[in-house]
């Protein structure tokens, strides 16, 4: 009991040095929130060196940094989640494709524009009966959530029933190959780098819509707008901003004619040609092994961290299960209410939810946690509900007369607790306890939604890099599973000791 307790001290302090307010960009770093999977051609992993980040958006970022002053600093966060990571000064800036909404800006300010473009609608290449996107009614329509392609397509009243959201680009348009809908409407950067290239799909119709990309900031962080805006005139005037479009194949009439410039453009698309020889020709297996190869250390560093949470994680459940267990079977009856409601709450609501409310809900209240905090604290209670069902089910194994026996010769209720019933009920939990971090360790790829990049998070960026979910996802998995391994054999040697603590 004395290491256990010894453990969850140490996950305490750990968790309280979690906490803290962050940094502002005066401190010489321009802090840039953005999701790097399915990024391209806004902002992804280098398919080169997969160390490195690349796209249109990158290199604006870089470029007002170095007009600022600044060094960048990314974040990698969910798309759903940037707005919000934001607001609780996670990051300072928004560079990911956002359009400038009115709904959007009474949440954030927004900068000047830094492209201007519109909606597309792609197609399978055999299809001959939409032509447009209201030919498209009544069929069913990939997009992105929380996107200005869903508003149209709501607003423009098309059935919800037939509009199916997706969270990566990617996954849209390799629905619509594979029939599982019927189109796919989204940002013309987007089609033109996941759907033009691909000989199964083309792009149809007119574009619909007017949209303009412009960098987030927090509402009262007006003098970092003001001095964003000076960059981006400069960048324009001195024609910085056009070359870094025009490299991306991204220079269109739309954003010339709101800068005023000639729509037409000389300039040879480098970065979008090196984005079609890297991502879509299929490699030898020669290739793809080397390609493995390099992803290793990526990988590993993914590992280290999904370990570190589902540790700390673990260390929390046990401590909070245990002292849940006890409170329901011994404390007087407002705290074994306080005990099942605990249990209940905890098992009776998604994880996901626990998460959005521990990182983005809490912080409203005056409760802020660092990413690794709120992932922590997010899985070790929601897991703590779990073990504590676990404890009392071992605990009420073993016959009552145990305990009545134990304190006839003397022991304290707590002697007795520790020396008799305990060390029986922990052999009889093991399995459970070792079967829920197993589980544990897996359900950590959800704490990516709260900006934290673990083992899945790295497998996303790198599977919408090269187009490779098999590959990669089975090199993926294989991790998870070596990482999960030596937990296993720890409990079977555990099982057979008499004391398993000692």
């Amino acid at each position: 009991m004395t290491a256990l307790l010894n453990a969850a001290l140490i996950t305490a302090l750990a968790l309280a040095a979690g906490l803290g307010g962050s940094t502002a960009y005066a401190e010489g770093k321009l802090r840039w929130g953005a999701d790097l999977e399915s990024g391209a051609p806004f902002a992804y992993k280098d398919p080169d060196d997969p160390s490195k980040v690349i796209g249109f958006e990158a290199e604006i970022v870089e470029a007002l940094a170095q007009d600022l002053g600044l060094e960048v600093e990314l974040f990698q966060n969910d798309w759903e989640g940037l707005v919000e990571g934001l607001k609780r000064e996670d990051y300072d800036i928004v560079v990911n494709g956002l359009e400038i909404t009115p709904e959007r800006a009474k949440a954030v300010g927004f900068s000047r524009p830094y492209y201007v473009t519109a909606e597309v609608l792609t197609v399978r290449r055999d299809e001959e009966k939409i032509a447009g996107l209201e030919d498209a009614r009544g069929r069913k329509i990939g997009t992105l959530e929380a996107s200005l392609a869903l508003k149209i397509l709501n607003e423009q009243k098309f059935p919800a029933s037939t509009i199916v959201p997706y969270s990566e680009e990617v996954h849209a348009y390799g629905d619509l190959v594979l029939k599982r809908t019927d189109a796919v409407f989204m940002d013309e950067p987007i089609a033109l780098y996941y759907a033009k290239p691909n000989p199964e799909l083309k792009n149809v119709g007119p574009p619909v819509g007017r949209m303009e990309y412009g960098i987030a900031t927090r509402l009262e962080d007006a003098d970092l707008r003001a001095r964003l805006d000076q960059s981006l005139t400069k960048m324009i005037q001195n024609g910085r901003l056009k070359g870094i479009l025009e490299k991306w194949g991204l220079w269109n009439p739309m954003t010339a004619k709101e800068w005023s410039l000639d729509p037409v453009s000389q300039a040879r698309p480098v970065g979008y040609e090196n984005f079609l020889a890297t991502a879509y020709p299929k490699p030898g297996w020669k290739l793809r092994w080397e390609r493995y190869k390099s992803f290793l250390p990526l990988l590993a560093r993914g590992a280290v961290m999904t370990l570190k949470i589902s540790l700390l994680a673990m260390v929390l459940a046990i401590f909070v299960g245990l002292v849940v267990a006890l409170l329901r079977l011994y404390a007087p009856a407002p705290f074994n209410w306080l005990a099942v409601s605990f249990i209940e709450v905890f098992r009776g609501t998604p994880l996901l939810i626990q998460l959005y409310l521990i990182f983005y809900g809490l912080p409203h209240l005056g409760l802020r946690f660092d990413p690794f905090t709120a992932a922590v604290l997010g899985l070790g209670l929601n897991y703590g509900a779990s073990e504590a069902e676990n404890y009392r089910a071992g605990i009420l194994s073993i016959p009552r007369a145990q305990m009545d026996a134990a304190q006839a010769l003397g022991m304290s209720w707590w002697q007795s607790l520790q020396n008799i019933i305990l060390p029986q009920a922990v052999r009889v939990v093991i399995p459970p306890v070792t079967n829920d971090f197993i589980a544990l360790l897996k359900d950590s790829s959800l704490v990516s939604v709260i900006s934290m990049v673990e083992l899945t998070t790295v497998y996303g960026q790198l599977a919408s890099t090269y187009f490779d979910y098999l590959g990669i996802g089975i090199l993926t998995g294989a991790v998870y599973f070596l990482i999960g391994l030596p937990f296993v054999r720890l409990s079977r040697y555990l099982e057979g000791r008499s004391v398993p603590w000692k």
